[in-house]
């Protein structure tokens, strides 16, 4: 969908703009950064800005266009990066005061990427310490805000991410997801987001502790988060692993997404899921029905979900335990939680070998207030009137992590209390363009992104 303002269209009809010489990369550029410097100071996602240096990026680009020069597919296009990716030449923190000064001098993978194609790094996005929070706040940089509801999180870790995204103060972002930090994010700014599969992407350059970048941690992944689905396939292809022994060989989406076997998963004793959110999840899977496509609602995986997440939550934490304190689990632990995900993912090839994909939660609860007191066993979430543990949080997004199933998050609307909702359009491993095609239909009938009010004031 186009958007009157420049900054608000999609990444795509941005690049073509500048490939078609109506618009230059510095033009673009400085209409950014002129929108970050007006709107950006309740929302605080950009935290560190480069913006000399971007306007110079810019017009080498334009020059390099005026010259003749082949154009990437990103040619101009200014992003910020979440500050948990090493960015060469601007101050990278991961949140944390241990990386106060640090300035990396290589990129992270995707990000090098990114600029292999064109894009122009204009600065970093907020996000919680170590992206350990389902919140974006840190001693550093304080707290970012929901561009829908000030009071309200963006969700986390990549919650600058998205609230930039949703803004228009970036073209787009890449989120990085081990719990659910991308799909949070897309779900609570009305943005579009995709977890690819496991693997898929590099995530060499994640500063998770302060040794961080050298290894890829494991259920973590890196991935898109735009305004458009248009993006997410431009940039999911953009940031896909190239160097051998390991290039990706995916299947591609289907030619008819009405003949997909559907399944929808929305609510469950294991974790039920506020009313309000359910009914924008109901009626988006209605709209789907009413376009022809089938979907069973009672189809499950064989899997017995507390389990199977309790598992889920041993391996992120282990993933996690260089940025924590204690030791973590010993290799054997680690090992016997690994064949338990191995039997869940057998459990889900199972169910997949007779449906394409199904939908599922993101989130019990809408965005919620912001809570910085107390540790994750101390706080609560309200839901349906009841208050529940903040750890539950994790319950549908860790089923489908920690099996490294791809998830692409579309933008399904606004719940009564005027705040996004979107939900996870899960696959099996490698059907990412599978994912983001059923994805695109339902944005399509749904109405996609739409700007927070603040974000065309």
């Amino acid at each position: 969908m186009a958007h009157d303002d420049l900054a608000l269209r999609s990444a795509t009809q941005q690049a073509a703009a500048i490939a078609a010489g109506e618009l230059s990369s510095r033009e673009l550029t400085a209409h950014v950064i002129d929108r970050i410097e007006r709107l950006d100071g309740d929302i605080n996602a950009v935290v560190t800005r480069d913006f000399e240096g971007a306007l110079g990026r810019a017009a080498a680009a334009d020059a390099a266009q005026a010259r003749g020069d082949a154009l990437d597919p990103l040619h101009g296009v200014p992003f910020t990066a979440k500050d948990a990716l090493m960015t060469a030449g601007i101050r990278s923190t991961g949140g944390a005061r241990e990386l106060t000064d640090n300035v990396p001098d290589s990129d992270a993978a995707v990000v090098a990427a990114c600029r292999a194609a064109g894009a122009i790094v204009i600065g970093k996005t907020n996000l919680p310490r170590w992206s350990a929070d389902n919140q974006s706040f840190n001693d550093l940089f304080g707290t970012t805000a929901n561009p829908w509801d000030l009071s309200k999180v963006p969700g986390g870790s990549s919650g600058g991410a998205a609230a930039a995204a949703a803004m228009g103060f970036t073209s787009f972002e890449i989120g990085t997801d081990i719990g659910g930090s991308i799909r949070f994010p897309a779900s609570y700014n009305g943005i579009w987001g995709h977890k690819p599969s496991f693997g898929l992407i590099p995530t060499t350059g994640y500063l998770d502790h302060v040794r961080g970048g050298s290894t890829e941690p494991d259920i973590n992944v890196f991935g898109p988060l735009t305004r458009s689905c248009d993006d997410l396939e431009l940039l999911f292809d953009v940031l896909l692993r190239r160097e051998a022994p390991w290039v990706p060989q995916l299947p591609p989406a289907p030619d008819d997404v009405g003949s997909l076997r559907v399944a929808a998963w929305l609510d469950d004793e294991y974790c039920p899921v506020d009313g309000d959110v359910l009914g924008v999840m109901s009626a988006a899977v209605d709209a789907l029905e009413g376009s022809g496509v089938h979907v069973d609602h009672e189809a499950r995986p064989d899997i017995d979900p507390l389990p199977a997440w309790e598992t889920g939550m041993r391996l992120v934490r282990a993933a996690m335990a260089l940025a924590g304190r204690g030791q973590g689990p010993s290799h054997r632990e680690w090992l016997e939680s690994h064949m338990a995900r191995e039997e869940c993912r057998r459990k889900w090839a199972e169910f997949f070998a007779s449906y394409d994909a199904i939908l599922m939660p993101v989130s019990f609860h809408q965005p919620f207030d912001h809570m910085q007191e107390g540790t994750f066993a101390e706080r609560r979430i309200p839901a349906n009137g009841v208050e529940r543990p903040y750890i539950e949080m994790t319950r549908w997004t860790i089923l489908t992590g920690m099996s490294y199933l791809p998830a692409t998050v579309p933008p399904l609307g606004l719940t009564p209390q005027g705040l996004p909702v979107g939900f996870q359009v899960v696959g099996p491993y490698g059907s990412d363009r599978t994912t983001m095609a059923l994805a695109r239909r339902i944005g399509e009938l749904t109405g996609g992104y739409q700007p927070p009010p603040r974000a065309v004031a």
